[in-house]
């Protein structure tokens, strides 16, 4: 998990420092702690009982600090879902076996899941992997509205997803997070996905290369 994050901390930095280099300047990158309370505590959510609009229902811990920008406290961005962030990139753990990425898009009220092994589980899986973020992140963004007019322009409907296939590079097992890590470093620039970048033999110098940047940012 810590050098999920480590990478994922990297792209905060860079994209803190130059977001002129990045597709867009209202995005931002969370760690594995979003996707894995999301996941683990959206049972709670479900089972609490909503008021007579639809909110106040429990949302996992630490949901408002990556909802505001405020985690982590090292490279906090102070910028609002969907008032100043429309993309949201995040690693995804599943079962402590595998990862894949997703990248939420608040306009298009879709996300995009990339996966480097798509055997790792059968499609009829994904309803349920996926149910945590296409429920709750429509639900954050109105609960967290400061407006009756931004609450019916987010609105409580669910999202779709999609878990592309088409033009996405596959690994070798172990090497899903490298890949994962890649799949939003590439798309957050606007680049590419390119079949000679990412191809198999490349992993471990992927990896290298990515060791060599952490630590050299520790510095």
């Amino acid at each position: 998990m810590q050098h999920m994050d480590a990478w994922m901390n990297v792209l905060r930095q860079r994209y803190q420092e130059n977001p002129q280099a990045f597709r867009s300047e209202r995005m931002c990158f969370l760690d594995h702690n979003f996707s894995h309370s999301w996941r683990e505590q959206y049972l709670f959510f479900k089972a609490s009982a909503p008021d007579h609009k639809g909110l106040g229902r429990m949302l996992p811990s630490g949901a408002s600090c990556f909802y505001d920008g405020s985690m982590p406290s090292f490279c906090q961005s102070n910028k609002k879902w969907g008032e100043d962030i429309d993309d949201i990139y995040a690693p995804v753990n599943l079962n402590n076996k595998h990862w894949v990425a997703i990248w939420i898009s608040i306009p298009k009220r879709h996300i995009v899941v990339w996966d480097s092994i798509p055997s790792s589980s059968i499609p009829e899986a994904w309803d349920e992997i996926m149910e945590p973020f296409l429920e709750m992140v429509p639900y954050m963004l109105v609960e967290c509205a400061a407006t009756k007019e931004e609450r019916v322009k987010y609105g409580l409907e669910r999202y779709t997803y999609e878990r592309l296939l088409k033009d996405v590079p596959t690994a070798n097992n172990g090497d899903c997070g490298v890949y994962a890590l890649k799949y939003i470093e590439c798309h957050a620039l606007g680049v590419p996905f390119s079949p000679k970048d990412f191809a198999r033999a490349n992993a471990k110098t992927m990896r290298d290369n990515m060791a060599v940047v952490i630590w050299t940012d520790r510095e």
